[in-house]
């Protein structure tokens, strides 16, 4: 069978049972879980589904544009890796903010499960917390249609009346000169959660170390763990800096 039937087979499953995984995908279609995974990552960056970490489900209209979708379906296995050993910080009764990254918005499979309260700016971790066992406050402010998210003074504003045990977040770059953004919207965003948490942790594949953007937003003493599957130089550098770094 080729892509395109394939890929209105899928559509049909997904429109008929709202999700699937990628055995049941092979089954139904007749070919390797291999080539599933491969369609399903064609399609989510189509902007056709939503990559989940077993599967697939039927775009959501509460999560509605493709920025996010594209960005969550890429280097899925390392972003799963580093949310995993996230989670292993994250205990009982924590108070966390989450920010509207696609890395962060990972960290919502594992801990599901877990008796803590969630703060976040992101639409798409309030659609996939619900019905766990997790505590949501969504952050007030505008919505930024792009990024799924709330940004503004007004957001920035609700983050400051907060104190989070633990802030998970992600960046566009990190380097020993500081941390980097392409939005000041969001880098906003993440100093206001920063500064109102205990303890801060960056979330971030190996592509977004040693990266620089136009815009650096702080210095590296603001946060306090890096959570990464990179293995490089670098990570001596950011030691001698005082930053723990966990290996994914």
């Amino acid at each position: 069978m080729v892509f395109q039937k394939r890929k209105q087979k899928i559509l049909q499953i997904l429109e008929q049972t709202g999700e699937a995984d990628i055995h049941q995908l092979a089954v139904e279609l007749g070919t390797s879980e291999i080539t599933v995974r491969r369609d399903l990552n064609r399609m989510a960056a189509d902007g056709m589904l939503y990559r989940t970490h077993g599967g697939a489900t039927i775009i959501d209209p509460l999560m509605g544009a493709k920025a996010f979708e594209n960005k969550a379906a890429v280097n899925v296995k390392a972003k799963d890796a580093i949310c995993r050993r996230a989670a292993d910080e994250i205990h009982d009764g924590n108070i966390i903010f989450m920010d509207c990254g696609s890395t962060v918005y990972r960290l919502c499979q594992f801990i599901r499960n877990k008796k803590i309260k969630v703060i976040t700016n992101s639409l798409p971790v309030v659609y996939e917390l619900q019905n766990s066992q997790v505590s949501i406050n969504l952050i007030g402010g505008e919505v930024d249609r792009d990024r799924q998210a709330i940004h503004g003074k007004m957001a920035e504003g609700h983050i400051s009346k907060y104190r989070a045990t633990k802030a998970f977040l992600g960046v566009d770059g990190i380097s020993i000169n500081g941390l980097f953004a392409q939005s000041e919207n969001e880098a906003s965003i993440t100093l206001a959660l920063a500064n109102n948490s205990k303890q801060t942790y960056i979330l971030c594949d190996a592509g977004k170390i040693g990266k620089e953007s136009y815009l650096k937003f702080a210095e590296l003493n603001l946060i306090n763990t890096i959570i990464t599957d990179y293995d490089g130089a670098d990570i001596a550098l950011f030691k001698e800096k005082g930053i723990e770094v966990l290996k994914a």
